[in-house]
């Protein structure tokens, strides 16, 4: 049987854990009680919000830069907050779960940064929210070291710099069924920055840093001033000085590119930057213009950075952090170092090629998914950056940008190879199995991939079949085919439960927004149920 407490008003619904007791004491709970009493009326809104523009813009409403914030993008003397300690120098940042050996790896690995996933490289089985935060504990008390039980020794380096850790909650749209407050799910996002924020805040602020954050698939500037309201109430209860967090925007949704100043003055006194994530803003693209052909994208392999569209969105993103003192972060390397010298020679050439157009542009760092990329990403910044810690002071006043070019999709459209169906098909059932076994960042072909690959592989199959470039037919056979492979290579694979999953989210005839929130409550919440 699950055991249930009852603390004020938050219930955990959940079997309890090893050491989960240290986590989930009733003072935090509490604290995330408060942040839910105070913002979940506004969250719930703002995701209707999010519907009423989405039908907007499918009904054929422009999608252009606000009149309403005119005078926001025209005065040009408002500045973000100066640079935190611990991330006024960002130029290679390293991605992942905050599980024990990642948070290892990551911080020993010479980044400047750990950016600790709860999202997309996160499955969020009750176990791994729990444990990331254990994690981040144990990492900043310094007793994450451990052996495995083949003896292999994980250990933090006691000579150098450790990576600053920032912390990604879970999106605005998700919840965690596992806790309830007043009869409802509490938002996840809260739940994640909570739980930091109350355990490891002035533990951070003691070491010499503070408590940092990157915020997902915001969508526009009251989103952005929910957070920025979050972030003042969480301070005030705790007694921690106002703007003493940190957070990085991910710009990865189509309609937040069009609000990246309004973004960065809401969110100021607590503002870091903004980041370009390049899957997520691929996948948001065809979310919101999927149904029209002239956002017909090809295959996900041939729409890199230097498309038309995909060079406006960062180069405005570089000139609008710079112009208001934030740093510009860039996009990932995705690559794994394998055991194909040649292989790995040919894809850190390509890394090296995507990180110096980041630098030359004016990035002020980037993301790698593995340790191995870490010495090629800070060679290259290292490179045009000398002894700078950034290069703010390129405000790159060169750049123009009209929504037209943010929006000028069919200089790059077109129709897929078959390759690239059934590589999408795979990549999606293989994902799916991975993240329903409670695992968020998978290897595959030679890439770290998370929930954003699974979302842009599904999409396009919906768009391919949308727009009829695609038969179904065809993708019913290729997804026969491709189950069956699963089965045969991971025989404990739950291959029903990976196919209706792929069938409800990438066949239907209304294309679900993330297949994230159905999965959870779906399997992952019935399995845990199930279980206890």
């Amino acid at each position: 049987m699950s055991t249930s407490a009852l603390t004020h008003r938050i219930r955990v619904l959940a079997a309890a854990g090893h050491r989960h007791d240290e986590i989930l004491t009733p003072a935090a709970l509490d604290f995330v009680g408060s942040l839910a009493a105070a913002f979940d009326e506004r969250r719930q809104e703002l995701l209707k919000e999010r519907r009423r523009q989405a039908i907007r813009l499918s009904a054929g409403s422009p999608l252009d830069f606000p009149l309403v914030t005119g005078a926001v993008r025209a005065d040009p003397s408002w500045r973000v907050a100066p640079p935190a300690p611990g991330l006024r120098e960002r130029r290679v940042e390293i991605t992942g779960p905050p599980d024990r050996r990642m948070a290892v790896n990551a911080l020993n690995s010479g980044a400047s940064v750990w950016m600790a996933d709860f999202e997309d490289a996160t499955s969020p089985t009750w176990d791994n929210i729990v444990g990331g935060q254990l994690t981040l504990l144990d990492a900043i008390e310094r007793r994450i070291d451990f052996t495995t039980p083949e003896g292999k020794e994980y250990r933090l380096r006691e000579d150098g710099r450790l990576a600053t850790i920032v912390v990604r909650p879970r999106g605005w749209h998700l919840t965690e069924e596992h806790l309830k407050w007043d009869g409802r799910p509490v938002p996840a996002s809260l739940v994640d920055f909570g739980l930091y924020f109350f355990h490891c805040a002035q533990r951070q602020i003691d070491a010499g840093h503070g408590p940092y954050f990157y915020l997902p698939k915001l969508e526009n500037r009251y989103e952005a001033r929910l957070w920025n309201e979050v972030f003042v109430l969480a301070q005030d209860l705790l007694g921690i000085p106002r703007g003493t967090v940190r957070a990085t925007v991910l710009i990865e949704t189509v309609t937040a590119a069009f609000e990246m100043e309004e973004i960065l003055y809401e969110l100021r006194e607590h503002s870091s930057g903004l980041n370009a994530g390049r899957w997520d803003y691929l996948f948001s693209l065809i979310k919101t213009f999927g149904h029209r052909t002239d956002f017909l994208l090809p295959d996900r392999a041939r729409v890199t950075m230097t498309a038309p569209f995909m060079r406006s969105y960062t180069q405005l993103l570089v000139r609008t952090c710079h112009r208001r003192g934030a740093h510009a972060i860039g996009g990932m390397a995705a690559h794994v170092p394998g055991k194909d010298p040649a292989a790995d020679e040919a894809a850190l050439a390509t890394v090296r090629l995507d990180k110096e157009r980041e630098a030359e542009d004016g990035f002020d760092g980037s993301w790698v998914a593995h340790p191995g990329l870490v010495p090629v990403c800070r060679e290259v910044f290292d490179g045009v950056l000398g002894e700078r810690p950034h290069q703010l002071d390129r405000t790159r006043d060169d750049v123009e940008v009209t929504a037209a070019d943010l929006l000028s999709v069919r200089r790059v459209s077109g129709p897929p190879t078959p390759e690239s169906v059934r590589t999408n098909i795979a990549v999606a059932l293989r994902y799916f199995d991975a993240w329903l076994r409670g695992q968020g960042a998978v290897a595959l072909h030679g890439l770290m991939e998370d929930a954003a690959t699974a979302e842009i592989a599904r999409v396009q199959i919906w768009q391919w079949l949308r727009h009829r470039v695609i038969d179904r037919d065809t993708v019913l056979r290729l997804l026969d085919e491709e189950v069956a492979a699963l089965g045969a290579a991971y025989p404990w694979a739950a291959v029903d439960d990976v196919r209706d999953l792929f069938e409800r989210t990438a066949l239907a005839q209304e294309l679900p927004l993330f297949f994230t929130p159905d999965a959870y409550s779906r399997h992952l919440v019935r399995r845990a149920e199930v279980r206890s």
